[in-house]
């Protein structure tokens, strides 16, 4: 029994320590979905979807118009 008291007696107490964030998307969950959540990624998703809206609008349709000045 002694044995078990002092693996219990070694053992830390109180709360675990937080994780630290590692990674780009880590940092980036822990700064927006952490304690203090905000509505910053809908406005990073929108600006994303519209970025690639636009480059997929050039790649397939824009670019064919660039120099038709004629």
């Amino acid at each position: 029994m002694q044995r078990v008291v002092s693996f219990y007696e070694k053992l830390p107490r109180g709360a675990a320590p937080d994780p630290k964030a590692t990674g780009l998307l880590g940092r980036y969950q822990a700064r927006y979905f952490g304690k203090n959540p905000s509505a910053a990624p809908l406005i990073h998703l929108i600006g994303f979807i519209l970025i690639l809206g636009y480059g997929n609008n050039y790649y397939f349709h824009l670019r064919h118009h660039k120099n038709n000045a004629h």
